[in-house]
């Protein structure tokens, strides 16, 4: 099954909801870091949570999530855009742990002490920040809790991502739902008890459900319109014009320690792990544009 997210609205225009399944993007992402498998599970989240948050933006906006706490994983930053374009990566991949339980403990990982900030590039002078306390440390209540406290809009979120024996990941989505004003009580405190009773977003999905599925499991009689279906992919904005941007920010001077120490060197994106090589030549050359335009 493709990546993809459905939006919809109550006919009462009193909430709206999100479900998306992000299993390909998850695994894609996972495996570019090389992350372990608790890694894997904040990684995956976060993803989703960015790509759920940047369906509510509008064409050219983008989003960036950056979680920072005080376990080993350290932080975990995840970009997204509102085509359906998402990437990240977590500061520490190699982290494995798991609670008393046998679960994948995804916020003794992340840390139960830190900051969620969110950033939105709205075409402006300068992007958009709110910034709250970790919540929890598992990425959809931390994501929940922003939106309710620092934007003001009541929101839930859930999130499932399940990691098998050898790394890959073979199920991941999520959902998030906000009441939207007039708040309509009646509806909030059903869809309220409807979370509560559903089954873990990450059964649901192994069990074959898709987002729509979903959606109709918390909706199941409360009248609603489908707004858009989208495709998710995990897609990274780099490139070597970009990559060269970087290196000229260093400086001549900097750009020519290097060429005298190592010659060639290499430039690897945080964010898809992708190597950008540059000889001798190659870095002269940027050198040289420099001092001419000095």
């Amino acid at each position: 099954m493709k990546d993809y997210l459905v939006r919809i609205i109550t006919t009462s225009e009193n909430v709206r909801a999100l479900a998306c399944i992000t299993t390909g993007l998850v695994d894609e992402a996972c495996r570019r870091h090389g992350t372990y498998p608790t890694a894997s599970a904040a990684l995956g989240r976060a993803l989703t949570g960015g790509a759920l948050l940047g369906a509510l933006l509008k064409t050219g906006q983008r989003v960036a999530l950056k979680f920072e706490g005080n376990g080993p994983l350290k932080k975990v930053i995840v970009e997204a855009d509102s085509n359906g374009a998402v990437r990240g990566y977590v500061g520490v991949p190699e982290v494995c742990m798991v609670t008393d339980a046998g679960k994948l403990d995804v916020g003794g990982a992340l840390g139960r002490a830190g900051f969620l900030t969110v950033s939105r590039d709205l075409g402006l002078k300068e992007p958009y920040k709110g910034m709250v306390q970790l919540y929890s440390s598992e990425i959809a209540e931390d994501i929940a809790y922003y939106l309710t406290d620092s934007e003001q809009i009541p929101s839930a979120v859930g999130m499932g991502v399940y990691v098998e024996p050898d790394n890959s990941v073979s199920a991941a989505g999520g959902f998030l739902i906000q009441s939207l004003p007039p708040a309509d009580d009646r509806i909030i405190d059903t869809l309220m008890e409807r979370i509560g009773r559903m089954p873990p977003v990450t059964q649901l999905l192994r069990d074959g459900a898709t987002p729509e599925k979903i959606l109709q499991i918390l909706f199941a009689d409360i009248p609603y319109v489908t707004l858009e279906k989208r495709e998710l992919a995990f897609r990274c904005t780099c490139t070597r014009e970009k990559i060269e941007r970087v290196l000229i920010s260093l400086g001549s001077g900097e750009l020519s320690d290097i060429i005298a120490r190592e010659g060639n060197t290499e430039v690897t994106c945080e964010f898809c792990r992708e190597i950008y090589p540059f000889t001798r030549d190659q870095l002269e050359r940027l050198v040289n544009e420099m001092n001419s335009c000095a």
